[in-house]
C-alpha cells in the first residue's frame, strides 16, 4: 500500500496493491498496523456502508464534535463517487478550503479524512456503495454538517444534469454560521 497527501496535508489517498491474473485480483484493504505508522495512529470503532441508488446523489457535508469527532477511512466497493473533505479546524492554514479525490470500485483507493473536517461525496454512478471506517460511534446529539453548495467554501462538484439530496442536506447552515466546533 502507498499514502500520498492530498493538497491538505493532513488528509490523505490510500493507494492499494492489486495483484491480478485471470482470475481475477487480491488486494488488502486495510492493515491496522501499517495504517497506524503511515497514515494516522487511531483506532477504528465502527464500519459503516451507504448505498446510493441515483447518479448525482449528494451526502453531505457532515461532521461530528467533540467527544465524539470522527476520522473517517473512505472506500467505494461499487461504482464510484466525489468526495471531498473541508478542513473546520478554525486554527489552521487551511480552514474553509477543500480538497477532493474520486473513488471507485476499480481503483480501490481509499481516503483518511481526520478529525476536524466536513465529509461529503457525489455519487457518478448508480447503484454506489460506499464502506468507510471511524473512529468514534455516531452520536445524534453530536452530529453536525454545512452547506453541500456554500460558495464560501466553493467546492467544484461535477456538473450533473440533477443532483439528490435529503432534507437534512439541503437545509445544513453555510460555515459562516457555523460555530468553531474544532478550534483549540
Amino acid at each position: 500500500m502507498e499514502c500520498e497527501p492530498l493538497a491538505i496535508q493532513d488528509v490523505k489517498r490510500i493507494i492499494p496493491d492489486i495483484l491480478s491474473d485471470e482470475r481475477g485480483y487480491f488486494s488488502e484493504m486495510f492493515k491496522l498496523d501499517w495504517f497506524q505508522r503511515t497514515v494516522a495512529n487511531v483506532n477504528f470503532v465502527q464500519d459503516n456502508e451507504s448505498l446510493s441508488i441515483r447518479a448525482g446523489t449528494v451526502r453531505g457535508l457532515h461532521f461530528q464534535v467533540a467527544p465524539y469527532s470522527q476520522g473517517k477511512l473512505i472506500r467505494c466497493s461499487r461504482g464510484s463517487i466525489y468526495d471531498v473533505a473541508v478542513d473546520l479546524r478554525t486554527d489552521s492554514d487551511t480552514f474553509g478550503q477543500w480538497v477532493s479525490t474520486e473513488l471507485s470500485s476499480e481503483t480501490g483507493e481509499q481516503i483518511w479524512i481526520p478529525p476536524g473536517f466536513a465529509h461529503g461525496f457525489m455519487t457518478l454512478q448508480p447503484d454506489t456503495i460506499i464502506n468507510y471506517k471511524v473512529t468514534a460511534p455516531y452520536s445524534s446529539a453530536h452530529d453536525r454538517g454545512v452547506k453541500w453548495d456554500d460558495p464560501a467554501i466553493g467546492i467544484t462538484w461535477p456538473t450533473l444534469e440533477r443532483y439528490f439530496l435529503s432534507d437534512k442536506d439541503r437545509k445544513q447552515p453555510p460555515l459562516r454560521e457555523l460555530p468553531s466546533p474544532f478550534a483549540d
